[in-house]
């Protein structure tokens, strides 16, 4: 297989893609966030939009998005915005503990002081 150059992409391409926007701003997404499909593809849809929620009827990362589109992560998450703002795409990040499983300031103050002494 030879790896492909991302740098030999045509730039048009990508502007006509984002609809010419070229900043996610801050979403809150990263590579390793997974997005889920709430809903099928409509006809006349952008292929770009209706091929993510094909790829994400099961949870599947920002990264893995990237790589099955051919796309830099930059212009995915431009892309998943869209979804999301549209209600057909979800987003679940990694499950957030509860404020009583986490450990008390007490037992990390111990943690840390032993592993200076070592």
């Amino acid at each position: 297989m030879t790896p492909r150059r991302l740098d030999a992409e045509d730039p048009d391409r990508f502007y006509t893609v984002t609809g010419g926007r070229t900043d996610a701003g801050d979403t809150g997404l990263d590579i390793v966030t997974l997005v889920i499909t709430e809903s099928a593809p409509t006809p006349g849809m952008q292929s770009e939009h209706a091929q993510i929620l094909r790829l994400a009827e099961a949870p599947v990362a920002v990264v893995e998005l990237s790589a099955e589109l051919k796309l830099p992560i930059s212009v995915v998450k431009i892309l998943l915005i869209d979804l999301i703002d549209t209600g057909r795409l979800s987003v679940r990040g990694p499950a957030a503990r509860r404020r009583s499983e986490l450990p008390d300031m007490e037992t990390l103050k111990q943690v840390l002081l032993g592993l200076q002494s070592l």
